[in-house]
């Protein structure tokens, strides 16, 4: 049993020299240093309990702090960081008496004290603190068991945002979490984290005016915890069931914004590729789509009834009982004929495939796994062997890179038959309880799993599944990544994975698993997404509808609303529950879910900008109002509204029945509505019309967001011209970001970016020239008041179209030389 923690060093102290003894539990502090040396760029601490405390700075917003319990670090390994990224700087490092100055000249600085117990402060370079240990509970260890923990103060008013995928409201203040990767169906609101462990949070006071923004990244692959002021709203703690206490903390630089932690994070765990354009495409999905002829007749309808739309899904029931990498001799006779028929209509296909492997001689790809020895092993030293949809199953070990080149190489065989991108589930991973078990199973329960004992390879570092469980949906991702990219290295991989861990964003997009088809589970899509997406997962996506059970219409058709503009947009369907196609109810509803749907494929240029703009710095495309105002308090919970970037605002209706919303502003600029041009101050509330058929939808003003014209699937893209919507009325830049769609040649320079601004002295243009890409054909400005007197472009009057209903201007480019739009009032 765990001691109490001390209340004050003194007591900690006292604690130490009890535990010290042999009767006494084995919980203790680290005691104060004994000696400090540099080890390349890290500065190094020895501790009275026989600990090792790295600290290194990463980059001057940036520093790693590592405790080892037994003061021999194991090999400097991580699953999250991209390999050479932690390396570190040079530090200036003063060592006194009492304590330890480190230092990046005008930037982090990081103080340990030495005495009576080693504690340590982190200071931005303004020198203002950013966070520090708590005295009364230093950094403790378990030498028993290997558990490890840390506790730092809290102010009061302090919020916390991140940590993944947990179905709670937005801010993480005052909550505690287990991360523990686990088959989460039908999860329930107020559950832990579920499908994916992602222990990093982004903090911020709105009291200090938006400027003591920072971030910490607890880098451990065990059984992990959080604690942000639950116990004790003056303290915050994390820790783990074993390894290191290795943990980042991002300052946020001088600004101290989030977009700088995120920035800071992104570049330690790396950044989520730019996909595919089509798949940014309306997705559309089932449990399951079968036969044949139904996939067909889906695809068929969907063109028939002129609904965009770019990609169809293949559940379980595609496979020859359910062994991954087949086809159902019965029900998909000929796949290949299939596959060919729907990329005629320009439709790309997603399979399914899990990790369980069909125990089965006659089994090829078993067979093969056997014989290469890549699948896992149980404490015996035997094949593990546990029950799936298969029913009984080998697993590959994804944690040793022999089992991910085999399980890589497999996918050549789908995508010789034309299968475009995969679909990773149930790779928390999750196995079904014994046939005859007559045990209640429970959400977390250990039997949904492997046996914590289980053998894994750790790439090097040998281990067992209480290590590295949380990363194993994560390595089977980047398993499917590195294989596809190997075999078509021409083009972006679609890879969708349940589970994961931080820096999941490279390898793959995530969605978030199986949801409920209720109103409460629709409120939950945007707090949740919103924190997947600053904890720097930019492809993210709840399934349209919620997967068990059946929406109303009026449901579907609001979720349908609320997810148009999110990064990854898929209707997905339980097998017992009734069609869920955009025209399922008929009437008016298809119609409305129609033009909700071309809402997305109009925006999908700005869409695709924002994921450009992803990659290059960590900026997610989704945003909670928050992160963009870190500086308005009204912000900070706002849970029902998200940002497009910095430049849409959606505020989608949640609730049964209601026909308008509350919508908050966020201070600091004005806003737009889409559809009829009104203007809406910055720091106020109001009440809007939201009719069943129009999302409640705002541009800043000063933004520029570039649009096409609707089509069918994205394959038609490169014909349909841009017409830029810019909103009067405030000043800026905006930039647009064109290049092929897919393929990695923008890598090299063939892509083009579009500069616009809004000034006092009209509207400027930088367009470089056009190697292909959709021409910008006109100009619409919304938020006129009124028709201007004149319109010139680069001084030469000309026509304009105005809309009154709309308050919109329509002005129609000559060619793509133009440099300047001015309007006479």
């Amino acid at each position: 049993m765990r001691l109490p923690r001390p209340t004050t060093a003194g007591a900690a102290l006292l604690l130490l020299a009890a535990i010290s003894q042999p009767a006494a539990a084995a919980w203790q502090t680290i005691g104060e240093v004994t000696r400090v040396e540099r080890a390349g760029n890290a500065v190094v601490f020895a501790t009275a309990a026989g600990s090792a405390l790295a600290v290194t700075l990463i980059s001057p917003s940036v520093v790693r702090v590592r405790m080892t319990p037994a003061g021999k670090p194991a090999a400097d390994f991580s699953y999250a960081v991209v390999p050479g990224a932690n390396a570190g700087i040079s530090p200036v490092v003063v060592d006194a008496a009492d304590r330890v100055d480190i230092r990046a000249s005008g930037a982090i600085h990081v103080v340990v004290e030495k005495k009576p117990v080693l504690s340590i402060r982190i200071y931005d370079g303004n020198e203002h603190l950013v966070v520090g240990d708590d005295p009364a509970r230093p950094l403790a260890f378990d030498a028993a068991d290997g558990a490890v923990e840390a506790t730092k103060l809290r102010p009061d008013g302090e919020l916390y945002y991140g940590f993944g995928e947990v179905p709670l409201p937005l801010a993480r203040q005052q909550q505690s979490f287990a991360f523990w990767n686990t088959d989460a169906g039908n999860y329930p609101p107020g559950s832990g984290p579920i499908y994916q462990t992602i222990p990093f949070f982004i903090a911020n006071d709105f009291r200090a005016g938006g400027r003591s923004a920072y971030g910490l990244f607890f880098d451990n692959t065990w059984r992990s915890h959080f604690d942000m002021g639950a116990r004790d709203p003056a303290r915050y703690s994390f820790g783990a069931a074993g390894g290191d206490l290795d943990y980042y903390v991002f300052t946020g630089g001088t600004e101290r914004s989030p977009a700088n932690v995120l920035r800071d994070y992104t570049a330690l765990t790396g950044r989520g590729p730019l996909p595919p354009l089509w798949a940014l495409g309306y997705q559309q999905s089932r449990y399951s789509y079968t036969p044949q002829a139904k996939v067909e007749e889906i695809a068929r309808t969907f063109r028939e009834k002129e609904i965009p739309a770019d990609v169809i899904y293949l559940d379980i029931d595609y496979m020859d009982a359910y062994r991954i990498f087949t086809w159902s001799p019965t029900n998909f006779p000929d796949a290949r004929k299939m596959l060919s028929l729907l990329h005629g209509e320009g439709f790309h296909v997603v399979t399914i495939v899990d990790p369980g492997v069909k125990v089965d001689d006659k089994y090829a790809v078993y067979n093969s796994g056997r014989d290469a020895g890549v699948f896992v092993h149980d404490a015996g030293g035997n094949e593990l062997h546990a029950r799936v949809w298969p029913g009984i199953c080998a697993f590959p070990d994804f944690t040793d890179p022999k089992a991910r080149a085999w399980w890589g190489g497999l996918y050549a065989k789908s995508l010789a038959e034309g299968v475009d991108g995969f679909w990773n589930d149930m790779n928390e991973p999750a196995t079904f309880p014994a046939e005859d078990s007559t045990v209640p199973v429970t959400m977390f329960d250990a039997s949904k799993t492997f046996s914590l004992d289980v053998k894994h390879a750790g790439d090097g570092s040998p281990g067992t599944h209480a290590r590295y469980h949380n990363v194993y949906g994560m390595q089977m991702a980047r398993a499917t990544n590195e294989g596809l990219h190997k075999l078509r290295p021409e083009q972006r991989p679609l890879v969708l994975t349940r589970a994961g861990f931080a820096g999941i964003q490279r390898y793959a997009a995530v969605w978030t698993g199986d949801n409920i088809a209720s109103w409460e589970h629709l409120a939950l899509t945007v707090p949740m997404l919103t924190n997947m997406s600053v904890s720097g997962v930019p492809f993210v996506g709840a399934d349209v509808g919620g997967f068990n059970g059946t929406p109303s219409a009026e449901l579907y058709t609001r979720w349908l609303q609320a997810a148009v503009l999110t990064p990854f947009l898929r209707t997905h369907s339980a097998i017992d529950t009734e069609q869920r196609e955009p025209w399922t109810w008929g009437g008016e509803f298809e119609r409305i879910n129609k033009e909700t749907i071309e809402l997305r494929y109009r925006l999908l240029p700005y869409i695709y900008t924002l994921f450009a703009q992803s990659e290059a710095d960590g900026t997610p495309p989704l945003r909670p109002l928050w992160f963009e105002y870190p500086r308005d308090a009204k912000a900070a919970l706002v849970d029902d509204q998200y940002l497009v970037g910095k430049d849409l605002l959606v505020a989608p209706v949640m609730q049964a029945g209601s026909t308008k919303r509350r919508v908050y502003f966020p201070k600091g600029d004005d806003w737009i509505a889409w559809w009829d041009g009104s203007r809406h101050d910055g720091g106020t509330s109001e009440f809007v019309a939201a009719p069943l058929a129009r999302l409640p939808l705002f541009v800043r003003a000063g933004a520029s967001v570039p649009t096409e014209p609707v089509i069918q699937h994205t394959g038609e893209a490169k014909n349909a011209p841009l017409t830029i919507v810019i909103a009067h009325g405030g000043n800026g830049a905006s930039r647009i970001y064109e290049d092929a769609g897919d393929g990695y040649a923008y890598r090299k320079g063939a892509s083009r970016t579009i500069v616009v601004t809004q000034g006092d002295a009209g509207i400027e243009l930088a367009i470089p020239a056009n190697r292909g890409f959709q021409r910008v054909a006109a100009l619409e400005i919304v938020g006129l008041d009124a028709a201007p007197r004149e319109v010139k472009i680069d001084g030469k009057p000309t026509t304009a179209r105005f809309d009154a209903s709309t308050r919109r201007l329509h002005i129609a480019l000559p060619n793509e030389a133009v440099k300047r739009v001015a309007l006479a009032k």
